[in-house]
């Protein structure tokens, strides 16, 4: 199992977009400062995530999330949930 993963930062208005097969031990990664790319926006707080039984769909759907489009998509239907209405 693979799973496409949007964490936030808990501390300014920031959020990363990635995959994995261990999203538990991906997450405390990102939180112990251990990813260079997220080191600076920590703490973070899960906030969705996608299972999918291939690596090559995990893969697709990360790259997917950080077009245009899929921005837009991401906000609307997964991460609208976390917005006032």
């Amino acid at each position: 199992m693979y799973y496409v993963y949007i964490i936030k930062s808990e501390a300014e208005d920031w959020r990363y977009v990635g995959f994995t097969s261990d999203l538990r031990n991906r997450f405390e990664d990102h939180n112990n400062g251990k990813v260079a790319s997220t080191r600076n926006h920590r703490p973070f707080k899960l906030a969705s995530y996608i299972a999918v039984q291939e690596k090559k769909t995990a893969l697709e759907l990360e790259r997917y999330f950080k077009t245009g489009s899929g921005i837009a998509w991401m906000n609307k239907r997964l991460l609208s949930s976390s917005s006032p209405a």
